[in-house]
């Protein structure tokens, strides 16, 4: 599998983002990507006006979305980002969206919120209450996260156990004294104890940080960019999975039983 992994920083218009989303998706389809994975919320934000990223949020059938599902007819690559949706009380969800030759094959509300670091994403966002999908791409097993959910072992854990030979981790990563550390830490982690790809995308500009990444199933960065906006292509190789879930079992033999999600 061929991954492609565009960051860029997120306007305030969503037509925009839009053009951006679609110079990339086709950027990625020239070069022979299966997979292309964005960035975290990615329809419209403004770093001066925190709440303005839900205040920008449209339903599903709204313009942004049914943009780039035009965008992806007659594209071979299946594509992954996240955008708000509008929610009761001036609220909203953080769903992301795996679409591909027009059609939405998969969502996941995201389940763990950004209640940390002095910020409260639930303070106008709702969390989600299923676990994510597999998805089938080129033959893998994709399993799909967002941003925050990377501090949490469970998830990828579950997704491991149910079958995902890769992660997708659309983020909007903040700046902060040793977050890029906790970024490639994390990220490596959640592979490694997974035997598993990682495929962690940042927004980046003056708020976010960018470094966008891919970490191979023995926890080794095999492609990585830096701060500014760009596309980053990298090889996902089943020989490798196999490899190191040969010579590191672990999801043989672990002791504990599948993560479950909670009630509340």
């Amino acid at each position: 599998m061929k991954v492609a992994l565009g960051q860029f920083a997120v306007s305030r218009e969503w037509q925009e983002n839009a053009a951006t989303c679609q110079q990339m998706m086709q950027q990625a389809a020239d070069g022979g990507a299966d997979l292309l994975v964005l960035p975290e919320a990615i329809l419209a934000r403004d770093n001066t006006q925190p709440g303005y990223v839900i205040d920008a949020a449209q339903p599903e059938e709204g313009p942004f979305l049914s943009t780039l599902l035009a965008a992806s007819r007659g594209l071979s690559v299946t594509t992954i980002f996240t955008q708000h949706i509008p929610a009761a009380d001036q609220r909203a969800v953080n769903t992301l969206f795996a679409i591909r030759q027009g059609e939405i094959i998969a969502r996941y509300q995201k389940l763990h919120l950004y209640d940390a670091f002095a910020v409260q994403e639930s303070a106008r966002v709702d969390a989600g209450h299923q676990v994510p999908p597999l998805i089938t791409v080129a033959g893998l097993q994709v399993g799909l996260m967002i941003c925050y959910d990377i501090r949490f072992p469970e998830l990828a854990r579950r997704l491991a156990a149910e079958g995902a030979d890769v992660l997708v981790l659309p983020s909007a990563w903040l700046r902060g004294p040793l977050k890029e550390r906790h970024w490639e830490l994390l990220t490596c982690a959640r592979a490694l104890e997974n035997t598993c790809y990682m495929v962690a995308v940042g927004e980046c500009g003056p708020k976010n940080t960018g470094n966008s990444l891919v970490a191979d199933p023995l926890g080794v960065i095999i492609a990585s960019a830096g701060e500014a906006a760009g596309l980053l292509f990298a090889d996902v190789d089943p020989q490798r999975i196999r490899y190191a879930r040969q010579i590191v079992p672990v999801l043989e033999n672990r002791r504990f039983a599948t993560p479950q999600l909670r009630d509340n």
